[in-house]
């Protein structure tokens, strides 16, 4: 499968311009083969935008989406908060080539104030679909950063692990350095698409990536707007997990004793 990351700083707070450019992206995307184009965190309305993420949560941002999605015969992660039963999530969605929900992860790791003073951490480690012969994991940005994440999704069987993000200096080693490492010792793909330029008080690395389950980057660009594209390929994920093999190797019945509050 063909997949591309849009990186991008788009617009903060305006919602209908950053569907004009998520639109304008899936033409290209669409028109290059990509069968699924992921966003980066909170695309739809940014990320540093204050107290108005929550008055765009209450709003709904997901129908446009699937709109877009129907539209192009595209399939779309897209980043976007979401409001319930009084609670804000920063959410990404997996949307299909026909506008169907296929799956919701709501981020478990929360960054800092900004994150802590507007979001509710979701509950589970990872989240997976099953698209066009793939197996997808969604995460959300500092989810990636913890291993048990990025190993739950392997074990779960994911080829492919998106990762829609907001990482902002001083940062820039773990797009440079720990990504490769979360591929290799996972046997996965991983999409980690940022944003790119300032927002608010923040300014982000970029550096979004496609890196295969070697460690290898496949396509990265460093800054600006762009569409990065790979190929995804089960059997590619299978040999290194034939030629690798860490997740056999695990020894859970000795994890369960790991201490939670000091190193063992």
């Amino acid at each position: 499968m063909r997949i591309s990351g849009l990186q991008t700083a788009g617009t903060p707070g305006d919602v209908e311009a950053n569907l004009r450019e998520l639109d304008a992206a899936c033409a290209r995307a669409r028109a290059s083969g990509t069968e699924l184009l992921i966003t980066s965190e909170l695309f739809l309305t940014g990320y540093d935008i204050g107290d108005r993420v929550i008055e765009l949560a209450r709003t709904d941002l997901l129908s446009p989406v699937r709109d877009l999605a129907r539209r192009h015969g595209l399939a779309l992660v897209a980043g976007l908060p979401e409001h319930e039963d009084g609670a804000c999530y920063n959410s990404a969605f997996f949307v299909d080539p026909t506008g169907t929900v296929l799956g919701r992860h709501r981020k478990t790791h929360l960054f800092g104030e900004l994150d802590r003073r507007y979001f509710t951490a979701g509950d589970r480690l990872t989240t997976v679909v099953d698209f066009g012969g793939i197996r997808i994991a969604l995460l959300i940005c500092y989810d990636v950063e913890f291993p048990e994440n990025v190993r739950a999704a392997a074990l779960a069987g994911a080829d492919l692990i998106a990762v829609p993000t907001a990482q902002m200096e001083p940062y820039a080693f773990v797009a440079d350095h720990l990504l490769r490492v979360r591929a290799w010792e996972n046997q996965v793909y991983i999409a980690y698409v940022n944003h790119d330029g300032t927002e608010g008080s923040l300014t982000y690395v970029g550096r979004s990536s496609l890196t295969a389950p070697s460690g290898e980057v496949l396509d990265s660009v460093r800054h600006g707007n762009r569409l990065l594209s790979a190929t995804v390929d089960p059997a590619v994920v299978a040999r290194a997990r034939k030629d690798n093999p860490y997740l056999l190797d695990r020894r859970p019945d000795l994890y369960a004793s790991v201490p939670e509050d000091r190193a063992c």
